[in-house]
């Protein structure tokens, strides 16, 4: 079937603020979007709630509201144990003799899989929940849910010399032992041994030289410069006789505190993308193909490393560096595909924009929690809009690579915002006697992570993830103390005590609503979703204890985190933004009508499950 246009081309911004966009477009600032605003629309957007990558881009793919793609958050809890785990994806085996699978969590019918069907190419570059990879007609390499090779999102290593330095979020730490020849003996972390449940390790040297270091690993030397991120180590695990895994890491001499400290960090271990151990691309050939052509990439789905910087591992200058080398991977993959795509659908990510706010937030705000002890340096003052110019100059790049036959699409899924003030749920939770800890517990760290320390049997309710809370309901939890009949009730309580929440040290409203699920989702996976969902205030956000199942000792508390900035707040308050070539009808648009839009574009109509329409006139 003939269509409008002989391209859909979908440019993932992903977190562009409009409050910050809008008035660098009137200073000229951004004049590829201008340019695209002029000729054709530009518009906010309404996103999802939560305001969260997985969840708003994967209603962007299926035209659903999360209760019909089943994303509500990166974390999801079982109910049969109460232990958190990651939500976008999971690994299956049958029995101890068939090598595991990995499995895609969002569900639903995705643009991509329309256009399969109708026998249309789509080339998709780093979309969030698309590990593993599904795709008959065109190419398509996973984004957000790939795993490091241990699992994780991304676990950075940190060697030291120092004493007593413990692990912060997302990394682990080596004590650096000096050998009587000056070198250093240690090891590079892999993956965990799935038959004695621990780490592999594979042998590596430091050498001091001068102002260098000599690393030696896997039959490799690298010579590191303090401050400059080496090439890829690429090395291979050995798990048995017969298995190995391989896996590239970028290494980092960090510039001393003192004069006799070594120290060096090791970026989370990527898969290679020669040789993964699952699946990221289809056809699986295509990820190597990419590296054969552009060289080796980060292939995590989480790529910069934000923990290092947060955990002062690395400072700014280095996470810029690492975020520019993004930039160029990305928009070199995008120009690769786009020459060789000429019908069909393109889309491809540039989720830098989402992680320099979330750290440079701070800059904006001198008097921000965060700066009490990490001292504002002036050359970054503007990190965020130079983040802004450098994704204009992307969208340039592209707009040069199409012709008046295209659709092209400009979207950025949420807006951004500050996080000054931590809001505990789960400690809420206790104050109103509807969460209670074990018995000899303490709120704080005596809590400890992952909802272990509460006691079942005398709570109601309780919190996990970025904003979840759930009934503790008898039937669906293992050790539920809710009766089916109470639940609404309950609900309802939590609902009305929460909404419009003041933080008493600001005078602020804190939670501006808290909508339960009958509210929010509809569709065939919406029973998965949390029982209420918190919307915070501008200036707010769900706890980093909270997130991971944990009870703080206070319900507020300052966030001193560089991870200053961010947008799972009220969705109201933090919209996406679309920016279109050709003129749209941009009334009370929505995430989920940009799929309903590029399949009209392409001469089809929208799936039966779409909740939104084209915005094509």
């Amino acid at each position: 079937m003939a269509g409008k246009c002989r391209r859909a081309v979908l440019i993932g911004l992903d977190g562009l603020e409009p409050r910050l966009v809008e008035p660098m477009l009137e200073r000229g600032e951004l004049p590829n979007l201008a340019s695209l605003r002029a000729r054709g629309s530009y518009m906010r957007v309404a996103t999802t709630s939560p305001a969260q990558t997985p969840v708003a881009w994967s209603s962007v793919a299926t035209g659903t509201n999360p209760g019909g793609h089943g994303v509500f958050d990166f974390l999801r809890r079982d109910p049969a144990t109460y232990l958190p785990d990651l939500a976008l994806n999971k690994y299956e085996r049958k029995n101890a003799f068939t090598p595991p699978r990995a499995v895609n969590l969002r569900r639903g019918q995705t643009v991509w899989d329309l256009l399969d069907q109708a026998g249309l190419p789509s080339v998709v570059l780093r979309f969030p929940c698309t590990y593993p990879p599904s795709l008959r007609l065109g190419r398509m390499l996973s984004g957000m849910g790939v795993p490091d090779l241990r699992g994780g999102l991304g676990t950075g290593t940190f060697y030291t010399t120092r004493e007593n330095v413990l692990a912060g979020e997302g990394e682990q730490v080596v004590k650096l032992e000096n050998s009587a020849d000056g070198t250093y003996t240690t090891h590079l972390i892999g993956p965990r041994d799935p038959r004695h449940r621990g780490d592999t390790h594979l042998p590596m040297t430091l050498k001091p030289e001068g102002e260098r270091l000599l690393v030696r690993c896997g039959g490799q030397e690298i010579r590191l410069v303090s401050g400059v991120w080496s090439d890829w180590l690429r090395i291979t695990f050995k798990l048995g006789a017969l298995q190995s895994v391989r896996g590239m890491a970028r290494l980092l001499l960090v510039p001393p505190a003192n004069g006799d400290e070594l120290a060096m960090y090791a970026s989370p271990m990527n898969f290679d993308p020669a040789a993964p151990p699952f699946a990221i691309s289809q056809p699986e050939r295509f990820a190597a193909e990419l590296a054969d052509d552009l060289g080796p990439y980060y292939t995590t789905g989480m790529v910069e490393d934000h923990a290092a910087l947060s955990n002062g591992r690395i400072d700014e200058r280095a996470f810029l560096d690492q975020c520019a080398e993004v930039w160029d991977e990305r928009e070199a993959m995008m120009l690769r595909e786009l020459q060789r795509c000429d019908s069909g659908f393109f889309y491809c990510l540039f989720d830098t924009t989402d992680r320099v706010p979330h750290l440079f937030w701070r800059y904006r705000e001198p008097d921000h929690p965060a700066n009490r002890e990490r001292p504002l340096r002036s050359e970054f003052r503007h990190a965020i809009e130079e983040t802004y110019r450098r994704a204009d100059a992307a969208v340039g790049a592209a707009l040069e690579a199409v012709d008046d036959r295209d659709l092209v699409l400009v979207l950025s899924d949420h807006g951004f915002g500050p996080f000054r003030r931590c809001v505990d749920l789960n400690a809420w939770l206790r104050e109103q006697g509807l969460l209670h800890l074990a018995d000899g517990r303490a709120p704080g760290r005596d809590a400890g992570e992952m909802l272990r320390g509460i006691d079942w049997s005398r709570t109601r309710a309780y919190a996990v993830g970025l904003g979840g809370i759930y009934l503790n309901l008898r039937g669906r939890e293992a050790k539920g103390t809710v009766e089916p009949g109470e639940a609404d009730q309950l609900a309802g309580e939590i609902q009305r005590g929460l909404t419009g929440l003041i933080d008493p040290a600001t005078g602020e409203v804190a939670v501006r609503a808290v909508p339960t699920r009958a509210e929010l989702y509809q569709g065939p996976f919406a029973a998965e979703s949390p029982d209420l969902v918190v919307h915070c205030g501008r200036g707010f956000r769900v706890s980093w204890s909270t997130s991971l199942g944990g009870v703080a000792a206070s319900v507020f508390e300052d966030n001193t985190n560089a991870w200053s900035g961010d947008h799972i707040i009220d969705p109201a308050l933090v919209p996406g933004i679309l920016f279109s070539n050709r003129p749209l009808n941009g009334r009370d648009a929505r995430l989920v009508d940009v799929a309903p839009t590029v399949l009209d574009a392409l001469g089809l109509a929208k799936g039966p499950a779409m909740e939104g329409s084209s915005r094509l006139p």
